[in-house]
């Protein structure tokens, strides 16, 4: 159970990470190393919710 809810604080601060490297970005003329540090988080984020969704089928398969 502690390894989940280490995963939620991440993915926690990831999302915090990412709702600010929105606010970055300019309605015009988006910079790419703005644009390359948000797909980046997007991507972390991805990789996270995939772990938690294996971490919990698996927990619910040794129920």
């Amino acid at each position: 159970m502690n390894h989940l809810l280490e995963l939620e604080q991440q993915l926690r601060a990831l999302d915090a990470a990412i709702t600010e490297t929105r606010k970055r970005l300019p309605a015009h003329s988006v910079k790419p190393p703005v644009m390359m540090d948000l797909l980046n988080l997007e991507d972390q984020y991805d990789d996270l919710m995939k772990q938690i969704c294996e971490f919990k089928e698996n927990r619910n398969e040794n129920l």
